[in-house]
This record gives C-alpha cells, structure tokens and sequence, in this order.
C-alpha cells in the first residue's frame, strides 16, 4: 500500500479536493497558487466520485464517497484534512427496503444552504436524492423523488442512472434543481414533495422523439446566487441557457467547436461567465484536433472564446468529466479541472494562464476548490454589487460569434 501524506491549512490557504478511481488526493496552496502540497491518497484503490468541503459553523471538515466493488458504498470524514478519518459503522447512505434498490454510487455531495448549516444532500446511482438534516450523521432518500412518477421510464446512460447535480435555490429555501442522467432536469417548488421535468427546447438526440418532456442526458447544470433564476447545462449534445428557472432552454453553443462535452463551471463573482472543455463527439470523446482548450463565455453563452495559455496544444487528446472542473472563490478566481489521463491543470487568473499542477495520478473524477475561511459564497445577500456589474454589462451588449456546432446521433454514454 502507498504511504500516506497529510497536508495542513490556514485561513487564506486555498485546498484542491481531487477525487480518482484508485483514492482521494488533497492540495493545498497559499493564495498566490503557484506551488501546491499534496496529501493522499485515502481512500487508497477505491474510486472516489464526489467530494465537499463543509466550512459552515467554523468546520473544517472534509467529505467524500468511497466505492468498493465489494463492500458497496459510503461516505467518509475527516475534520483535520485526512489526518484522522470517519467511516460509518453501518452504511449511512441506503435505499429503504421496500424500496428494492440497491445504492451503487454517491455521483454528488452538497452542502446545503448558509442558513441551513447542518443540512447536506447526497446524489446517487440508481437516481435519488438523499438529506441529512444532522450534519451527516444520519440520511434519508427524498420520497417525491424516490417515488417519482417518470421512475419506471427512466433509462441509465453509459455511466448508470445517476444524480449527479444538486442546486439548492439561494433565494427561495422550498426550491431546488437537479439533474439525471439519462433522465434530464427536474426542479421542485414545495421543498421535495413533488418534482417537475424542466427540458423545454433541449434536445434528445438519441431518441426518436428528440425533445421529450424527459429523458435527455443532461451532463451537467450550474447556477450563480446572484442570478438563481438563469442556470447553464451542458447536455449530451448542447450547450443551453434558461433565464426562467429552467421552464424554457435556449441554445448557447456559439462559435464551440462541438457542443458535447461533460464538465461546466460558473465563475464565482460573474453569473454571465461560465467555463467548459468541449470534447469532439459521444464516439470519440476527446479534445477537438488534439487541442487542450478551455472555453469561456463573458457575456452568458452570446460569444465564447478559447483559452489556451499554458495548456498543450498538440497531440492532447483528453477527456475532463462532468465533475472534474471547479473554481475557488479568491478574488482572482481559480479555474481547476482534471482528465482521465490524471493530470490537473489549474489558473489563478481566471482562466488567462494556466499551470500543470500536478500529474501522474488515477483517472481523476472530482475535482473540487475552496478558500479555507472564504465561506461557500452562496447567499444572494452578498452578492449584489455583482448582481449591478452584471447589469451595466448586459446593457453594454456583445456581438455573438458565428455559430459552429458539431452534431452527432450517438447513444447516451458514459458519464
């Protein structure tokens, strides 16, 4: 077994939770983020899917989801950066009997609202949401969406039947956002009792129905708290806005080179900027011509631009996952994403430059940022000096790039 490292932080420090297919790894840097310590790796040969850090009420405590193929699956802690680690007596996370499932994955972990600081959510595989209103010490599955009426009719992707994201509403506490793949968006207005499919105007292309009411294979979704009524989602195939709590989706890919691709990233302090990898198509699902290339939109989906300083621009044929890109909240933001080739790329400048932070690791996962004592920056509160620069721009206007998009009519796949 590899030896372990530990790693420590201060206030000001900002740490890198990095989630692979053989443990977790944790880094951190000081504010300039140029060099980086490495802990890990825990969890050592299981895959780790999804990972969280849990600062309110003055924790530290780190949370991440351990898979064996054997003993199943459950979630671990630590409150002193891996040091010493909690893992249940009993699976913690699991499907009422009559249920008849059976837990084969946590795809999501996510802390619940500043005002609700001891409230956590998980996302599974077969698709459910689970809550712990203890900070964690005991969960139970969301009945409205266990007991879903569109359940018998939904249909695994690639990667499984999996709810892989998780966007509690910051304005409105009875209101959340989820998405499944392959099953699409859903939103709830009553606190979870009832959920509604919200994918008008995305796109199924693997169905002969190609805008059903559910169904799509939504591979991420994100929200800015200064905005919560507009969220972004990469789809299996398109790249979309909607601007009215997701009841209307419109299409954003404008001048990618292809519109399918896994991960996306809101920018912490700017709801029009938003961050993805596009990948060439569901067949072949690497970087267009080889070239490492994250794309930025300023201007909420109108125009995106490549940004390439520092990253390879020759034979790179990488893959990012949907989970596998993240950003922390400095005030120069940090933009971080991992590939399957176990590499880490990361900028401290927005997505202006980028260094190699680290590489030889698994196929990496989860990547996960935060700025230790910098809060979770999800009240809406706090963010209206972003909410008056967001608008002075919008008035400004941007002229949109040519559009070209590629198109494929693959099957739904792996993550």
């Amino acid at each position: 077994m590899p030896s372990v490292k530990h790693v420590s932080a201060k206030k000001g420090d900002v740490i890198l939770m990095v989630g692979t297919m053989k443990g977790a790894f944790l880094l951190r840097s000081n504010g300039a983020r140029k060099k980086w310590d490495v802990g890990g790796p825990y969890s050592v040969g299981s895959p780790v899917y999804a990972m969280a850090f849990d600062q309110r009420q003055g924790r530290h405590r780190l949370w991440w989801s351990q898979q064996s193929f054997r003993w199943g699956t459950v979630l671990c802690s630590s409150d002193n950066y891996g040091k010493t680690i909690t893992e249940p007596e009993t699976y913690s996370v699991k499907f009422p009997v009559e249920s008849k499932l059976t837990l084969k994955n946590i795809w999501q972990i996510r802390l619940g609202r500043e005002e609700e600081p001891d409230t956590l959510y998980c996302g599974v595989e077969p698709a459910a949401l689970f809550e712990s209103r203890d900070a964690g010490q005991t969960w139970s599955p969301v009945q409205g969406m266990l007991e879903h009426p569109h359940r018998p009719k939904w249909v695994p992707g690639g990667g499984g039947l999996c709810l892989h994201t998780i966007l509690p509403d910051p304005a409105d506490r009875k209101r959340m956002f989820i998405a499944i793949s392959t099953a699409g968006a859903y939103r709830t207005d009553d606190g979870g009792e009832t959920w509604q499919a919200r994918n008008q105007g995305v796109r199924a292309v693997f169905l002969p129905d190609k805008y059903p009411e559910f169904g799509q294979c939504v591979h991420k979704m994100v929200q800015h708290p200064a905005q919560p009524q507009r969220l972004f989602l990469q789809n299996h195939w398109g790249l979309y806005r909607s601007d009215d709590g997701g009841n209307s989706w419109q299409d954003i890919a404008n001048g990618v080179p292809s519109d399918f691709g896994f991960c996306m990233a809101i920018h912490p302090h700017d709801p029009d900027t938003v961050y993805i990898v596009p990948i060439e198509s569901d067949e072949y699902r690497c970087t267009p011509e080889g070239k490492l290339r994250v794309y930025r939109t300023r201007n909420a989906g109108k125009s995106w631009e490549p940004l390439t300083r520092g990253l390879p621009q020759k034979n790179a044929l990488e893959t990012v996952l949907r989970d596998s890109m993240a950003t922390d909240t400095c005030d120069s933001a940090g933009i971080y994403f991992g590939t399957r080739s176990g590499k880490v790329y990361g900028s401290a400048d927005e997505g202006k430059s980028w260094q190699l932070v680290i590489e030889g690791l698994p196929a990496v996962v989860c990547v996960r940022a935060a700025l230790v004592g910098g809060g979770a920056a999800t009240s809406p509160r706090s963010h209206r000096s972003v909410q008056k620069k967001s608008a002075k721009k919008s008035s400004a206007g941007r002229s949109a790039r040519p559009k070209r998009v590629a198109r494929s009519r693959g099957r739904a796949g792996k993550r």
